[in-house]
Protein backbone atom coordinates (compact mmCIF):
# COMPACT_ATOMS: atom_id res chain seq x y z
CA UNK A 1 0.00 0.00 0.00
CA UNK A 2 1.26 3.41 -0.95
CA UNK A 3 1.15 6.46 1.65
CA UNK A 4 -0.83 8.92 -1.05
CA UNK A 5 -4.07 8.66 -1.52
CA UNK A 6 -5.33 8.59 -5.30
CA UNK A 7 -7.73 11.66 -7.02
CA UNK A 8 -10.46 9.77 -5.55
CA UNK A 9 -9.52 9.09 -2.30
CA UNK A 10 -8.54 5.64 -2.66
CA UNK A 11 -5.25 4.21 -1.04
CA UNK A 12 -4.53 2.59 -4.77
CA UNK A 13 -2.90 3.61 -7.93
CA UNK A 14 -5.35 4.81 -10.75
CA UNK A 15 -4.02 1.88 -12.68
CA UNK A 16 -5.24 -0.48 -9.94
CA UNK A 17 -8.12 0.76 -9.68
CA UNK A 18 -11.83 0.21 -11.60
CA UNK A 19 -14.36 2.84 -11.68
CA UNK A 20 -17.76 2.82 -12.88
CA UNK A 21 -19.35 6.04 -14.64
CA UNK A 22 -22.81 7.04 -15.09
CA UNK A 23 -22.80 8.05 -18.88
CA UNK A 24 -26.22 9.60 -19.85
CA UNK A 25 -24.42 11.07 -23.06
CA UNK A 26 -24.16 14.97 -21.92
CA UNK A 27 -21.16 16.91 -21.81
CA UNK A 28 -20.64 16.73 -17.50
CA UNK A 29 -20.56 12.79 -17.61
CA UNK A 30 -19.03 12.42 -20.74
CA UNK A 31 -15.84 14.66 -19.28
CA UNK A 32 -16.00 12.95 -15.91
CA UNK A 33 -15.27 9.38 -17.78
CA UNK A 34 -12.35 10.99 -20.23
CA UNK A 35 -10.96 12.95 -16.89
CA UNK A 36 -10.62 9.19 -15.24
CA UNK A 37 -9.47 7.53 -18.52
CA UNK A 38 -6.57 10.42 -18.57
CA UNK A 39 -5.40 10.12 -14.98
CA UNK A 40 -5.22 6.11 -15.73
CA UNK A 41 -7.99 4.59 -14.32
CA UNK A 42 -9.58 1.38 -15.86
CA UNK A 43 -13.24 2.98 -16.58
CA UNK A 44 -16.47 1.00 -17.61
CA UNK A 45 -19.18 3.44 -19.21
CA UNK A 46 -22.73 2.10 -18.01
CA UNK A 47 -25.64 4.03 -20.13
CA UNK A 48 -29.28 3.69 -19.11
CA UNK A 49 -32.18 2.98 -21.38
CA UNK A 50 -35.32 4.31 -19.46
CA UNK A 51 -38.00 4.80 -21.46
CA UNK A 52 -39.08 4.30 -24.99
CA UNK A 53 -39.15 8.14 -26.84
CA UNK A 54 -40.13 6.30 -29.82
CA UNK A 55 -37.49 8.39 -31.72
CA UNK A 56 -34.43 6.76 -31.22
CA UNK A 57 -32.18 9.57 -32.88
CA UNK A 58 -33.88 12.68 -32.55
CA UNK A 59 -32.18 15.55 -31.00
CA UNK A 60 -33.53 16.37 -27.74
CA UNK A 61 -33.37 18.35 -24.39
CA UNK A 62 -34.23 15.55 -21.92
CA UNK A 63 -31.86 13.30 -20.84
CA UNK A 64 -31.59 9.68 -21.28
CA UNK A 65 -32.86 10.21 -24.96
CA UNK A 66 -31.89 7.82 -27.98
CA UNK A 67 -29.85 10.19 -28.98
CA UNK A 68 -27.69 10.71 -25.69
CA UNK A 69 -27.43 6.72 -25.31
CA UNK A 70 -25.93 6.90 -29.01
CA UNK A 71 -23.99 10.01 -27.97
CA UNK A 72 -22.94 8.24 -25.05
CA UNK A 73 -21.51 4.64 -27.02
CA UNK A 74 -19.44 7.54 -29.44
CA UNK A 75 -17.48 8.58 -26.39
CA UNK A 76 -16.81 5.24 -25.03
CA UNK A 77 -15.27 4.65 -28.20
CA UNK A 78 -12.98 7.36 -28.86
CA UNK A 79 -12.06 6.99 -25.31
CA UNK A 80 -11.24 3.05 -25.57
CA UNK A 81 -13.23 2.06 -22.74
CA UNK A 82 -15.51 -1.04 -21.94
CA UNK A 83 -19.06 0.39 -22.35
CA UNK A 84 -22.55 -1.21 -21.78
CA UNK A 85 -26.39 -0.41 -21.68
CA UNK A 86 -29.00 -1.31 -19.55
CA UNK A 87 -32.31 -1.71 -20.07
CA UNK A 88 -34.09 -0.32 -17.25
CA UNK A 89 -36.90 0.90 -18.95
CA UNK A 90 -39.45 -1.32 -16.89
CA UNK A 91 -37.62 -0.66 -13.28
CA UNK A 92 -38.08 2.90 -14.69
CA UNK A 93 -41.74 2.76 -15.10
CA UNK A 94 -42.29 1.13 -11.77
CA UNK A 95 -40.12 3.48 -9.80
CA UNK A 96 -40.68 6.45 -11.21
CA UNK A 97 -43.13 6.94 -13.84
CA UNK A 98 -46.02 5.56 -11.89
CA UNK A 99 -45.13 7.40 -8.77
CA UNK A 100 -45.35 10.45 -11.12
CA UNK A 101 -48.66 10.08 -12.68
CA UNK A 102 -50.02 8.86 -8.87
CA UNK A 103 -48.51 11.89 -7.04
CA UNK A 104 -49.97 13.88 -10.02
CA UNK A 105 -53.11 12.34 -9.16
CA UNK A 106 -53.17 13.29 -5.19
CA UNK A 107 -52.80 17.03 -5.71
CA UNK A 108 -48.93 16.75 -5.70
CA UNK A 109 -46.25 18.33 -7.57
CA UNK A 110 -43.78 15.24 -7.74
CA UNK A 111 -39.93 15.66 -8.48
CA UNK A 112 -39.39 12.38 -11.19
CA UNK A 113 -35.26 13.44 -11.17
CA UNK A 114 -34.73 12.91 -7.46
CA UNK A 115 -36.92 9.28 -7.21
CA UNK A 116 -35.12 8.27 -10.37
CA UNK A 117 -31.67 8.93 -8.41
CA UNK A 118 -33.09 7.44 -5.43
CA UNK A 119 -34.38 4.00 -7.17
CA UNK A 120 -33.21 3.48 -10.77
CA UNK A 121 -29.78 5.32 -10.81
CA UNK A 122 -28.14 4.78 -6.92
CA UNK A 123 -29.97 1.80 -6.36
CA UNK A 124 -30.08 -0.36 -9.28
CA UNK A 125 -26.66 0.93 -10.81
CA UNK A 126 -25.22 1.02 -7.52
CA UNK A 127 -25.96 -2.52 -7.55
CA UNK A 128 -24.52 -3.44 -10.73
CA UNK A 129 -21.07 -1.36 -9.87
CA UNK A 130 -20.94 -3.23 -6.92
CA UNK A 131 -21.04 -6.87 -8.97
CA UNK A 132 -18.70 -5.97 -11.29
CA UNK A 133 -16.37 -4.89 -8.23
CA UNK A 134 -15.85 -1.44 -9.26
CA UNK A 135 -13.81 0.43 -6.38
CA UNK A 136 -16.77 3.89 -6.75
CA UNK A 137 -18.81 4.52 -9.10
CA UNK A 138 -18.52 8.03 -10.56
CA UNK A 139 -21.63 10.49 -11.82
CA UNK A 140 -21.17 14.23 -13.76
CA UNK A 141 -23.12 15.66 -10.85
CA UNK A 142 -22.49 19.22 -9.90
CA UNK A 143 -22.05 18.47 -5.70
CA UNK A 144 -19.21 18.40 -3.87
CA UNK A 145 -18.63 15.71 -1.84
CA UNK A 146 -15.74 15.74 0.98
CA UNK A 147 -14.23 12.50 2.47
CA UNK A 148 -12.76 12.46 6.24
CA UNK A 149 -11.48 8.96 7.06
CA UNK A 150 -14.62 6.69 6.18
CA UNK A 151 -16.90 9.39 6.68
CA UNK A 152 -18.19 11.19 3.24
CA UNK A 153 -20.45 14.06 3.08
CA UNK A 154 -22.46 16.27 0.73
CA UNK A 155 -22.23 19.92 -0.36
CA UNK A 156 -23.19 22.01 -2.36
CA UNK A 157 -21.09 22.26 -5.74
CA UNK A 158 -19.08 25.35 -6.64
CA UNK A 159 -20.99 26.57 -9.33
CA UNK A 160 -24.30 27.52 -7.45
CA UNK A 161 -26.25 27.98 -10.90
CA UNK A 162 -25.28 24.33 -11.43
CA UNK A 163 -25.83 22.55 -7.83
CA UNK A 164 -27.99 19.74 -7.86
CA UNK A 165 -27.73 18.87 -4.45
CA UNK A 166 -31.59 19.30 -3.75
CA UNK A 167 -31.77 16.72 -5.98
CA UNK A 168 -29.58 13.76 -4.36
CA UNK A 169 -30.73 14.51 -0.72
CA UNK A 170 -31.88 11.37 -0.57
CA UNK A 171 -28.87 9.86 -1.24
CA UNK A 172 -27.89 7.37 1.85
CA UNK A 173 -24.63 7.47 3.43
CA UNK A 174 -23.31 4.05 1.98
CA UNK A 175 -24.16 5.39 -1.54
CA UNK A 176 -22.08 8.55 -0.53
CA UNK A 177 -19.47 6.41 0.86
CA UNK A 178 -18.92 4.45 -2.75
CA UNK A 179 -19.85 7.68 -5.44
CA UNK A 180 -17.89 10.22 -6.45
CA UNK A 181 -18.23 14.37 -8.04
CA UNK A 182 -15.61 15.08 -9.97
CA UNK A 183 -17.59 18.24 -10.95
CA UNK A 184 -18.83 19.08 -7.60
CA UNK A 185 -15.51 21.77 -6.99
CA UNK A 186 -15.94 23.11 -11.23
CA UNK A 187 -17.48 26.06 -12.89
CA UNK A 188 -19.59 24.59 -16.03
CA UNK A 189 -17.41 26.58 -18.24
CA UNK A 190 -14.20 24.54 -17.02
CA UNK A 191 -16.17 21.55 -17.89
CA UNK A 192 -16.71 22.55 -21.55
CA UNK A 193 -13.29 23.83 -21.40
CA UNK A 194 -11.78 20.14 -20.71
CA UNK A 195 -14.09 18.13 -23.06
CA UNK A 196 -13.42 20.62 -25.70
CA UNK A 197 -9.73 19.77 -25.12
CA UNK A 198 -9.57 16.41 -24.83
CA UNK A 199 -11.92 16.63 -28.42
CA UNK A 200 -14.87 14.87 -26.70
CA UNK A 201 -18.11 15.49 -30.07
CA UNK A 202 -20.48 16.31 -26.87
CA UNK A 203 -18.39 19.42 -25.70
CA UNK A 204 -21.00 22.03 -27.24
CA UNK A 205 -24.04 19.95 -26.78
CA UNK A 206 -26.54 21.38 -25.00
CA UNK A 207 -27.79 20.77 -21.63
CA UNK A 208 -31.13 18.49 -20.66
CA UNK A 209 -33.31 21.09 -19.92
CA UNK A 210 -36.64 18.87 -19.66
CA UNK A 211 -37.84 15.97 -17.57
CA UNK A 212 -36.74 12.63 -19.70
CA UNK A 213 -40.41 11.04 -19.82
CA UNK A 214 -42.27 14.25 -20.37
CA UNK A 215 -42.56 16.03 -23.88
CA UNK A 216 -41.76 19.56 -23.66
CA UNK A 217 -42.80 19.99 -20.68
CA UNK A 218 -46.61 18.83 -21.11
CA UNK A 219 -46.94 17.35 -18.01
CA UNK A 220 -50.99 16.27 -18.48
CA UNK A 221 -50.07 14.64 -21.81
CA UNK A 222 -48.13 11.78 -20.01
CA UNK A 223 -51.02 11.62 -17.52
CA UNK A 224 -53.91 11.27 -20.05
CA UNK A 225 -51.53 8.63 -21.57
CA UNK A 226 -50.99 6.30 -18.24
CA UNK A 227 -54.29 7.67 -17.45
CA UNK A 228 -56.99 8.57 -19.27
CA UNK A 229 -59.87 8.28 -16.57
CA UNK A 230 -57.93 10.82 -14.66
CA UNK A 231 -58.79 13.73 -16.32
CA UNK A 232 -62.62 14.83 -14.57
CA UNK A 233 -64.07 17.81 -14.33
CA UNK A 234 -64.14 19.00 -10.85
CA UNK A 235 -65.43 22.60 -8.80
CA UNK A 236 -62.98 25.74 -8.17
CA UNK A 237 -63.97 27.22 -5.01
CA UNK A 238 -62.71 30.50 -2.98
CA UNK A 239 -61.81 30.37 0.32
CA UNK A 240 -65.65 30.90 1.69
CA UNK A 241 -65.81 27.13 -0.13
CA UNK A 242 -68.53 28.83 -2.54
CA UNK A 243 -67.86 27.31 -6.00
CA UNK A 244 -66.98 29.75 -8.49
CA UNK A 245 -65.82 27.85 -11.25
CA UNK A 246 -64.95 24.61 -12.86
CA UNK A 247 -61.36 23.26 -13.58
CA UNK A 248 -60.89 20.54 -16.54
CA UNK A 249 -59.07 18.39 -14.43
CA UNK A 250 -56.87 18.86 -11.26
CA UNK A 251 -53.58 17.35 -12.84
CA UNK A 252 -53.34 20.54 -15.17
CA UNK A 253 -52.81 22.67 -11.66
CA UNK A 254 -50.16 23.17 -8.83
CA UNK A 255 -50.15 24.84 -6.03
CA UNK A 256 -49.18 28.85 -6.38
CA UNK A 257 -49.65 28.61 -10.17
CA UNK A 258 -52.34 31.61 -11.61
CA UNK A 259 -53.10 30.72 -15.32
CA UNK A 260 -55.51 28.34 -16.76
CA UNK A 261 -58.06 28.97 -13.34
CA UNK A 262 -60.23 30.98 -15.66
CA UNK A 263 -62.05 32.68 -12.87
CA UNK A 264 -62.16 36.51 -13.11
CA UNK A 265 -62.32 38.37 -9.72
CA UNK A 266 -61.45 41.57 -8.35
CA UNK A 267 -57.99 40.34 -7.67
CA UNK A 268 -55.99 37.63 -9.40
CA UNK A 269 -56.68 34.27 -8.27
CA UNK A 270 -53.83 31.66 -7.12
CA UNK A 271 -54.43 27.92 -6.62
CA UNK A 272 -53.98 27.71 -2.66
CA UNK A 273 -54.81 23.88 -2.26
CA UNK A 274 -55.50 21.03 -4.29
CA UNK A 275 -58.36 18.68 -2.90
CA UNK A 276 -57.85 15.51 -4.64
CA UNK A 277 -60.57 13.44 -2.80
CA UNK A 278 -63.40 16.27 -3.68
CA UNK A 279 -61.55 16.34 -7.36
CA UNK A 280 -61.27 20.22 -6.40
CA UNK A 281 -59.01 23.29 -5.86
CA UNK A 282 -59.22 26.03 -3.53
CA UNK A 283 -58.17 29.52 -5.03
CA UNK A 284 -57.67 32.64 -3.29
CA UNK A 285 -55.76 36.00 -3.03
CA UNK A 286 -51.31 35.53 -3.14
CA UNK A 287 -51.31 36.83 0.54
CA UNK A 288 -52.96 33.54 1.22
CA UNK A 289 -50.23 31.65 -0.94
CA UNK A 290 -47.33 31.98 2.73
CA UNK A 291 -46.33 29.79 4.63
CA UNK A 292 -43.96 29.39 8.06
CA UNK A 293 -44.90 25.40 9.06
CA UNK A 294 -43.97 22.51 7.06
CA UNK A 295 -44.58 18.93 7.64
CA UNK A 296 -42.29 16.27 5.84
CA UNK A 297 -42.55 12.57 5.79
CA UNK A 298 -39.91 9.91 4.79
CA UNK A 299 -37.09 11.82 5.87
CA UNK A 300 -33.18 11.10 4.89
CA UNK A 301 -30.91 12.25 7.19
CA UNK A 302 -27.45 12.21 6.86
CA UNK A 303 -25.82 13.67 9.87
CA UNK A 304 -26.81 13.08 13.46
CA UNK A 305 -29.52 14.60 15.42
CA UNK A 306 -27.43 17.31 17.38
CA UNK A 307 -26.36 18.95 13.89
CA UNK A 308 -29.71 19.81 13.06
CA UNK A 309 -30.51 21.93 15.81
CA UNK A 310 -30.32 25.44 16.11
CA UNK A 311 -30.83 27.28 13.08
CA UNK A 312 -30.22 25.81 9.80
CA UNK A 313 -31.12 26.55 5.72
CA UNK A 314 -33.67 24.64 3.63
CA UNK A 315 -34.51 24.38 0.43
CA UNK A 316 -38.63 23.81 -0.73
CA UNK A 317 -37.98 23.96 -4.20
CA UNK A 318 -35.14 23.01 -6.67
CA UNK A 319 -34.78 27.00 -8.07
CA UNK A 320 -35.30 28.39 -4.63
CA UNK A 321 -32.94 30.32 -2.24
CA UNK A 322 -32.37 29.03 0.65
CA UNK A 323 -34.14 29.61 3.87
CA UNK A 324 -33.74 30.20 7.61
CA UNK A 325 -35.76 27.67 9.43
CA UNK A 326 -35.42 25.22 12.19
CA UNK A 327 -36.27 21.73 12.31
CA UNK A 328 -38.07 19.52 14.66
CA UNK A 329 -37.86 16.00 14.31
CA UNK A 330 -41.70 14.09 15.28
CA UNK A 331 -40.17 10.53 14.82
CA UNK A 332 -37.30 9.13 12.29
CA UNK A 333 -39.68 9.55 9.32
CA UNK A 334 -41.17 13.06 10.33
CA UNK A 335 -40.82 16.70 11.28
CA UNK A 336 -41.79 19.89 11.36
CA UNK A 337 -40.60 22.99 9.53
CA UNK A 338 -40.47 25.99 11.29
CA UNK A 339 -39.49 29.08 8.59
CA UNK A 340 -38.14 32.15 10.12
CA UNK A 341 -39.48 33.93 7.02
CA UNK A 342 -43.18 33.22 4.98
CA UNK A 343 -42.45 31.39 1.89
CA UNK A 344 -44.91 30.99 -1.37
CA UNK A 345 -46.15 28.29 -2.97
CA UNK A 346 -44.97 25.27 -1.32
CA UNK A 347 -46.20 22.37 -3.12
CA UNK A 348 -46.58 18.58 -0.96
CA UNK A 349 -44.66 16.30 -3.16
CA UNK A 350 -41.70 18.54 -3.67
CA UNK A 351 -38.90 17.91 -1.41
CA UNK A 352 -37.67 20.18 1.47
CA UNK A 353 -33.46 20.19 2.07
CA UNK A 354 -31.92 21.00 4.80
CA UNK A 355 -28.55 22.77 4.39
CA UNK A 356 -25.85 24.04 7.28
CA UNK A 357 -22.71 26.27 6.39
CA UNK A 358 -19.29 25.77 7.26
CA UNK A 359 -15.74 26.35 6.61
CA UNK A 360 -15.75 24.21 3.42
CA UNK A 361 -19.36 25.43 1.95
CA UNK A 362 -22.92 24.47 2.25
CA UNK A 363 -23.27 21.01 3.97
CA UNK A 364 -26.14 18.69 2.71
CA UNK A 365 -27.63 17.53 6.35
CA UNK A 366 -30.46 15.57 4.36
CA UNK A 367 -33.90 15.97 3.93
CA UNK A 368 -37.72 15.09 3.38
CA UNK A 369 -40.81 15.32 0.90
CA UNK A 370 -43.38 18.23 2.05
CA UNK A 371 -46.94 16.52 2.84
CA UNK A 372 -48.37 19.90 3.79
Amino acid sequence: MSNELNSIGLDKKPSDTTVVVAMSGGVDSSTVAAMMKKEGYKVIGITLKLYDDGKEVAASKQCCSGQDIMDAKRVAQKLGIEHKILYYQNKFKQGVIDNFVDSYLQGETPIPCVQCNQTVKFKDLFQVSKELKADAMITGHYVKSITSGNDTSMYRAIDENRDQSYFLFSTTKDQLNYLRFPLGSMLKDETRKIAKELELNVADKPDSQDICFVPNGDYASVIRKFKPESLRKGNIKNLDGKVIGVHDGIINFTIGQRKGIKVSDKEPLYVLEINSNKNEIIVGPREKLGKKLINLENLNLLVNKPELGEKILVKVRSTGKLLEAKIKLKDQNKAEVHLKDTEDGISPGQACVFYKENENGYKVLGGGWIKS
